[in-house]
């Protein structure tokens, strides 16, 4: 918590305190005799003297008994300090009213119920400065937790991001290779696609959102590059519709359901996937259809390692309460579908 409002807390409190003192003098409750000598507001001012030097004595060693492992210690200790707070304030005041006030000193008597009023302030000050202490400690210790949440969340987003698959990245450079040894024109544009794909994941994707139209840029030169190893340029069909223009998203989001799809698509069919992107009314939907090879046991490893755990826990970060994640396997297919609503 900031100083400022620490402070801030400690002046409304002290504001309460004397108030309340006052309210006598509010409602016209003190007689004439205390009110021409103004003993009753050097009383209360007294008493705040008294009652700041009980609260902070406990409001700076309440953090230290909590830190005693031993719990019976720590309340004999906090017992023994309202002990000495009393037998302190007592002569103090005594001496304090002799002094500012002149009382008449046969009027300056210790009796029983003088002792336990003492007493009585002790604890009700001791109680506040433990709560209002208890307070701090707990906004702080919440302030502590959150940043620590923050960091580990960054250090999560940062490690799916960073996460590039190694199986493209070969098949992509062997397939180049290929091209180039048979002087294949297709050769420059592929190692442009592929320069472009690595300038995104190496420097786009380090920024906490991009424009939607380079994600789907990225799809589009991932999937180019993946035809070359299929040799299908029908396989994939990409629909994209809606408006584009201004909206953002969290790079590399959606690739790992593209990567998945070619992972555990049938080659037999054609188009063996099936991508569909819309953005309509503040909300983007993505949906990946893809036909699954035979024996297909699990659909839940993409490749390159990203897990479709792992995007529901980088959906859980990114877009908490404002996403919805469908996954759907059949006998033949394996569908995701994917609602994010935009707030630019």
């Amino acid at each position: 918590m900031k100083r400022r409002n620490i402070i801030l807390i400690h002046l409304l409190f002290w504001f309460y305190i004397i108030n309340q003192s006052l309210f006598p003098l509010y409602i016209g409750k003190l007689d004439a005799e205390m009110m021409a000598n103004n003993h009753y507001l050097k009383d209360v001012f007294l008493s705040s003297i008294l009652n700041m030097i009980s609260f902070y004595t406990i409001y700076f060693l309440f953090p230290r008994l909590l830190k005693f492992s031993n719990r019976v210690k720590a309340i004999l200790i906090g017992l023994i300090v309202i002990v000495l707070l009393t037998a302190f304030r007592m002569p103090a005041e005594f001496y304090l009213w002799k002094l500012f006030i002149s009382q008449p000193g046969k009027e300056m008597t210790f009796e029983s119920v003088y002792m336990w009023n003492n007493l009585r302030m002790v604890i009700i000050i001791g109680i506040y400065a433990v709560l209002i202490r208890f307070m701090i400690n707990w906004f702080e210790s919440q302030k502590l937790r959150d940043e620590l949440i923050n960091k580990q969340q960054a250090s999560e987003l940062a490690l799916m991001r960073s996460q590039v698959n190694p199986h493209f990245l070969f098949n992509t450079l062997n397939n180049i290779y290929s091209l180039v040894y048979r002087k294949s024109d297709e050769a420059p544009e592929a190692v442009m696609k592929l320069s472009s794909i690595m300038r995104y994941m190496l420097y786009d994707s380090a920024s906490q959102k991009v424009p939607l139209e380079k994600e789907i840029e990225y799809l589009k030169s991932y999937i180019e590059l993946q035809n070359l190893r299929t040799k299908h340029p029908d396989f994939v069909s990409l629909q994209i519709e809606g408006t584009t223009e201004g909206k953002t998203i969290a790079p590399m989001l959606l690739i790992s359901f593209v990567e998945n799809a070619y992972k555990h698509s049938s080659k037999i069919h054609r188009p063996g996937i099936l991508i569909h992107l819309s953005s309509f009314n503040g909300k983007i939907n993505f949906e990946v259809l893809n036909y699954l090879k035979k024996e297909t046991s699990t659909n839940d490893e993409p490749s390159g390692g990203i897990s479709l755990g792992m995007i529901r826990r980088r959906l859980e970060l990114i877009y908490p309460g404002k996403h919805k994640l469908l996954i759907n396997k059949e006998e033949e297919t394996f569908r995701i579908n994917l609602e994010i609503a935009m707030i630019e």
